[in-house]
């Protein structure tokens, strides 16, 4: 344990390789149960590590997890304190916070601190004989080691056919990892930490790594703060949910690879990407960035296409969380943010968002009388990729449908068609059984019903105002003489403000 120590010799070289796993899927609980099995003598898998001739640096294959409890639990800093402050730049969402909290408890309860493990063997009449004896146990075990030789190549062989067997990658971890070289996963790591943590880009010049650090903090702010945890409590709701979930980094991901036009055989595998070009099909594979002017140019798509919908820039058009991101029951749906991403970036393409902001009120009380249906897709299709495409389409034929003039209940009818495949049915949310106490699903429904109520409206479009993405408008233009008093102000979307009041304007001197 002295070599995990801050100012150890053996922890200052000690290095996480770059194709680590992005995710730490350690509960409070197990971090602890690691350190009392340590502390208590019980077999701990050995720790497989490799050290670079080049840099003479040390680097974690296998094992990061089990090290980084016990360096955790040494350095008294699971997430939250100093070091880790440093490491995320202040960054530390509130779910983070919490799990530290767990943890320290946790283990304080079962075992004890370090600092006072190594303080009872100095004054041993004043602690447990139980606490005594992990002193004493502390004092003696240690880690086995194991290590690879060879060149890069081998340890990064080895990482991947030993994290494969006992407990596999997630298949999105494993393509970030085997492509964490190519500007689509360097992109996401940079979007998912603000641009701290472990620094991927750090190869890249310094110009260039600040510049993918502004914006990965930029997008950050704009789609995951505030940090939220698992029960709403203000109206005030992060676009994109929590950054600190199990989806988060599937999630941003998929994000920075639909907005870059990226197919998954385009950086899996070049064997695919090949055959499907002899087939006729165009699938040029995505190449490793080797100065960081790709991962820049996709960042900056994944910025515009988040700016489209939260934020305040001229053409934002300000989604409120509540009618499009969240379920009835107030949980973030990774799918449905992804979709209106999609169904956004769409009406751009085809010039359509002037169209959109006239039905715009109708488009989301609809949303808001039918929310179920979203929770009805998802639980057909899955929380991620696969029900994108059919809420993507729930979208679609709902804005069709207005601009035919439809009433709601053809619009019901025509997504109940059965070439839509969309599995949504008219239920009555009251049907279900409640015990006495509320739940947090029940918690947050009445929340999120409160939330949608008391939104604010847009003074030219008439649908839901999200206060992080609001302007304050003339009623009168200045141009036809309106003054900057209070009375003639009104909160608008950014892009109604901009775009949509403009076009209402032109049409009016027209007619």
């Amino acid at each position: 344990m002295t070599d995990l120590l801050p100012d150890s010799i053996g922890y200052s070289v000690l290095r996480k390789p770059d194709f680590q796993r992005e995710t730490a899927n350690w509960t409070p609980e197990k971090v602890a149960a690691l350190v009392q099995s340590f502390l208590e003598g019980d077999l701990i898998p050995s720790i497989i590590l490799w050290r670079s001739p080049k840099s003479g640096s040390v680097f974690v294959i296998d094992g990061a997890h089990r090290l980084s409890a016990l360096m955790s639990w040494a350095h008294d800093d699971y997430g939250d304190r100093l070091a880790s402050r440093q490491f995320f730049n202040n960054v530390i969402p509130e779910g983070q916070r919490k799990a530290a909290e767990v943890t320290r408890r946790l283990i304080q309860e079962n075992v004890g601190s370090f600092s006072d493990l190594s303080l009872a063997l100095k004054n041993p009449r004043a602690v447990p004989e139980d606490k005594l004896l992990l002193a004493r146990n502390l004092s003696v075990f240690s880690l086995h080691l194991q290590w690879v030789n060879g060149e890069a190549e081998k340890a990064e062989s080895s990482f991947f056919r030993i994290n494969q067997q006992a407990t596999p990658i997630d298949p999105t971890e494993l393509d970030m990892i085997k492509a964490r070289r190519k500007p689509n996963a360097l992109s996401a790591r940079a979007f998912i930490r603000a641009g701290t943590g472990h620094k991927y880009w750090s190869s890249f010049d310094e110009a260039t790594q600040s510049q993918i650090e502004t914006i990965a903090k930029e997008v950050y702010d704009l789609i995951f703060q505030p940090n939220v945890d698992l029960a709403i409590k203000s109206a005030d709701l992060p676009v994109a949910g929590s950054r600190y979930s199990a989806d988060s980094v599937k999630m941003v991901f998929e994000l920075v690879n639909f907005t870059n036009g990226m197919q998954p055989e385009m950086w899996r595998d070049e064997t695919e990407t090949r055959r499907r070009k002899k087939a006729g099909e165009e699938a040029a594979p995505l190449s490793d960035d080797p100065d960081g002017t790709a991962t820049i140019q996709f960042m900056r798509v994944v910025k515009r296409a988040s700016e489209r919908i939260a934020g305040n820039t001229p053409g934002s058009l300000g989604l409120h969380p509540a009618v499009y991101f969240y379920s009835f029951t107030g949980r973030f749906q990774p799918a449905a943010f992804l979709a209106a991403v999609a169904f956004v970036q769409d009406l751009a393409e085809k010039r359509r968002l002037l169209k959109f902001s006239e039905k715009r009120q109708e488009f989301e009380e609809f949303l808001v009388k039918h929310k179920y249906f979203l929770n009805q897709i998802v639980r057909r299709y899955g929380s991620l990729q696969r029900s994108v495409p059919p809420i993507q389409k729930l979208y679609t034929v709902l804005f069709e449908g207005l601009m035919d003039g439809k009433s709601d209940d053809e619009i019901v009818s025509v997504l109940q068609d059965a070439t839509n495949r969309l599995p949504v049915k008219l239920v009555d949310t009251d049907d279900h059984e409640h015990g006495r106490d509320f739940s947090t699903k029940t918690a947050n429904a009445v929340y999120l019903e409160s939330v949608l109520q008391t939104a604010p409206r847009c003074g030219i479009c008439g649908a839901r105002l999200h206060m992080k993405s609001t302007t304050v408008d003339h009623k009168i233009r200045k141009e036809d003489g309106g003054t900057g008093a209070p009375a003639n102000g009104q909160l608008t979307h950014p892009y109604c403000n901009s775009g949509y009041k403009e076009h209402l304007h032109s049409v009016k001197v027209k007619s």
